[in-house]
C-alpha cells in the first residue's frame, strides 16, 4: 500500500489534534502546528509501519518538522524511515546520527546492512571507520560483526 498525500496530511493532523493542550502555538509559524518530540516519535513509528512512502512525503515530513534538528529519539526514527525507504536526500542525516549518537546508532548499522543496498552499506562502513576509535569496545565489536 502506498500512503497518499491526503493520508499523510490526515495522519499529521490527527497527531496534532490528539494533544492540543501540548501544542506550542507561539512557536508555530504561519498557522501550522508544532508537535512535541513524543508526538513526533509516535507519528514516525506509525509511518515506519507503512510498506511504501514516496520521496515527496518524506521531504514534506523533513521540512515540516525539521527532523534533523529534533532530539535523538526523533532523529533515530527519522533515520529508520530514510533507510527503509532509501531516501537519498536523508542519507546525510543518517551519517550525522551515526557520528553524533553512537550509542543509539548500533541498530541503524544493522538496518543499513540488511537492506543489501550498496550505497547504504558504503555509508555504514564509512561511518564506522571514522567512529570506531571513539566507540565503546562492545558496541564497536557488535557493529564490526554486522559490517564484515
Amino acid at each position: 500500500m502506498v500512503i497518499q498525500d491526503v493520508e499523510i496530511q490526515l495522519l499529521m493532523s490527527t497527531f496534532s489534534l490528539m494533544w492540543p493542550f501540548n501544542l506550542k502555538a507561539e512557536a508555530a509559524h504561519a498557522g501550522s502546528m508544532v508537535l512535541l518530540p513524543d508526538q513526533l516519535v509516535l507519528l514516525l513509528e506509525s509511518l515506519l509501519e507503512e510498506k511504501t512512502l514516496c520521496p515527496r512525503i518524506l521531504q514534506c515530513l523533513e521540512r515540516t518538522y525539521q527532523l534533523q534538528e529534533q532530539d535523538a529519539e526523533v532523529r533515530h526514527r527519522w533515520c529508520e524511515l530514510v533507510i527503509k525507504h532509501k531516501y537519498v536526500p536523508g542519507y546525510g542525516d543518517v551519517e550525522r546520527f551515526l557520528r553524533e549518537d553512537q550509542a543509539m546508532g548500533v541498530y541503524l548499522y544493522g538496518e543499513l546492512m540488511v537492506n543489501e543496498d550498496a550505497k547504504q552499506q558504503e555509508i555504514a562502513r564509512k561511518c564506522f571507520a571514522s567512529a570506531r576509535e571513539h566507540m565503546d569496545v562492545s558496541s564497536a565489536k557488535v557493529v564490526a560483526e554486522m559490517l564484515f
